[in-house]
């Protein structure tokens, strides 16, 4: 009997697999709690759970909870953490400190299918998509899970290429029985594929961030191949026409490269597209790799962005680099990847 993972389950899934037991809705919740709020991952541990129900979880399920394989450190206190499931999807995730805000950068795929020119990760292949409940526990397994206090879905892969997933992960890191984190601390990524977004933007609450590149198509495609398929420009008009729910961000992540799409023509047509919109800009540096010739753009250019965009009324700041000494920055993950560890069981704490 293949047993059923309980992290990645919401409070009506798990319900609906303790009814026939002749366990009540209420039960699920105080499950879920063990799971998710305690993050306690030997079933046999649970809280406050009947003892017959704790037995009968013991077999049919498992918590589903497991730990990274391998850990590195920046000198700017940002962790990397590399994931490898039973079936052997290898995958990174970042935790990153900074004063109160405590961020868990997830990953949503194992490796990418999109192909972006600027993207490490685009060079490790696609291995398949990763489960809501192995999205979870990325947050879940860090030693500093009870600090965490925002999501973002900025790691391995696309986010929209995995929707269902994403959006499952998203309503249990908001729930009340599940993290209980506000919608407003979380933000999804995305280089733009358009039947995605549609579904996020309706189905969710979270922040939605577009990998924009440059504002020009001709170019944009030659580094993001799905501008192919869905022109950002069409993507911006759907972004632009949909109803803003309240509190919810809209962003563009603007990757700065030197000479390439720093220059006041690009500068312009950025103004051009976002002008008389609510959209944000996410101005941050390019990291090249060793056999990298493309640089970033220098601090100074950097600011001359942010200035000329909040002149124009349109919001804009300079994102602070994290992580670049491990490979763990924007466009970095799977940079260096030490795949020869065995996987370590959870432990609770």
């Amino acid at each position: 009997m293949i047993k059923k993972n309980l992290c990645g389950l919401t409070s009506d899934e798990l319900y609906d697999l303790i009814k026939p037991l002749g366990f009540t809705a209420a039960n699920a919740v105080s499950i879920l709690n063990n799971i998710y709020k305690k993050r306690i991952s030997e079933i046999s541990q649970f809280t406050k759970i009947p003892f017959r129900l704790i037995n009968e979880l013991l077999n049919i399920a498992e918590s589903g909870m497991f730990l990274p394989v391998e850990s590195e450190i920046s000198k700017d206190g940002s962790i990397k953490y590399l994931f490898r499931t039973e079936s052997g999807k290898e995958f990174e995730t970042v935790y990153i400190p900074e004063n109160k805000r405590n961020t868990v950068c997830v990953s949503t795929q194992s490796g990418c299918r999109m192909g972006c020119k600027f993207c490490v990760t685009a060079r490790v292949g696609f291995h398949g998509n990763l489960t809501a409940g192995e999205i979870v526990n990325q947050v879940l397994a860090v030693p500093q899970a009870g600090k965490v206090t925002h999501v973002v879905f900025m790691g391995m892969g696309e986010p929209m290429d995995n929707i269902e997933n994403v959006l499952k992960a998203c309503s249990i890191f908001t729930a009340e029985w599940g993290l209980a984190i506000s919608a407003r601390n979380i933000t999804v990524s995305t280089v733009g594929l358009m039947p995605g977004v549609e579904e996020f933007l309706s189905k969710s609450q979270c922040n939605l961030t577009i990998s924009l590149y440059s504002p020009f198509s001709e170019e944009r495609h030659k580094a993001i191949p799905v501008e192919n398929h869905y022109p950002v420009m069409k993507i911006m008009e759907m972004v632009r026409n949909f109803p803003v729910k309240k509190k919810r961000r809209i962003s563009i992540a603007y990757v700065m490269i030197k000479d390439l799409n720093d220059t006041d023509r690009h500068l312009n047509e950025l103004k051009a597209m976002l002008s008389g919109s609510s959209v944000r800009v996410n101005l941050l540096a390019y990291h090249s790799t060793a056999s990298d010739q493309k640089c970033s753009s220098s601090p100074e250019r950097m600011h001359y962005f942010k200035h000329n965009l909040i002149i124009s009324g349109i919001s804009a700041s300079v994102r602070k680099s994290r992580g670049a000494d491990i490979s763990a920055a924007c466009g970095l993950l799977a940079a260096g990847h030490k795949l020869n560890t065995p996987a370590v069981p959870f432990l609770s704490e």
